[in-house]
């Protein structure tokens, strides 16, 4: 507050001390001078406001003003704050999921590597199964052929038979065969 009035107290004599006129002559004070008149309306202009507590009013909406400004800096940096908490917690939430995913995906590749493997194994098997019933089959093939040329041997050889004994074979060697024949089985049969 003293400040304040030693600061009107200048500035009020500044233009009664820029005047042509000496302010400590008995001229300067006479009210024909416009320079003191001016002096004077100043100091009673400041004194009205003195009178009606304008500094202090200036001074409470001042404070006001500033108090509002803080309240918005303590809200704003309130909500840095959150924001900053907020962002962590996206950025942690991230840093989760980037290594779910990657787990997924190590998984998944761990899978189609397994999965692979498998039908490798499969196809091996597959293959395997088809090789033997190939060879199954090539040796049911031989065994039929064999058995085809067995039978086949074997009817030339009764029929070449037939042919040889019907040649050599009388009538009397043949009621002699039939006997022993018939006798061979009666001794089997009882």
């Amino acid at each position: 507050m003293k400040h304040f009035l030693a600061s009107v107290a200048v500035v009020a004599a500044g233009p009664a001390f820029a005047a042509s006129k000496n302010p400590f002559s008995a001229e300067f004070y006479k009210l024909s001078n416009t320079d003191f008149i001016v002096a004077i309306s100043f100091l009673l202009f400041v004194g009205v406001l003195y009178y009606f507590k304008v500094p202090s009013l200036l001074g409470g909406l001042l404070d006001k003003r500033a108090e509002g400004i803080q309240n918005e800096l303590d809200e704003a940096k309130a909500l840095r704050d959150e924001a900053q908490a907020l962002l962590a917690s996206y950025e942690r939430k991230h840093g989760e999921v980037q290594e779910q995913a990657d787990r997924i995906v190590a998984q998944a590749k761990q899978s189609a590597e397994e999965a692979a493997e498998q039908a490798k194994v499969d196809l091996e098997k597959s293959i395997e199964r088809r090789l033997q019933a190939a060879q199954d089959q090539i040796a049911s093939a031989e065994a039929g052929a064999v058995k085809q040329v067995r039978d086949e041997a074997a009817r030339v050889a009764v029929s070449a038979a037939g042919e040889v004994i019907a040649k050599e074979m009388s009538a009397a060697k043949s009621d002699d065969l039939i006997d022993e024949a018939i006798k061979t089985v009666q001794a089997k049969l009882h």
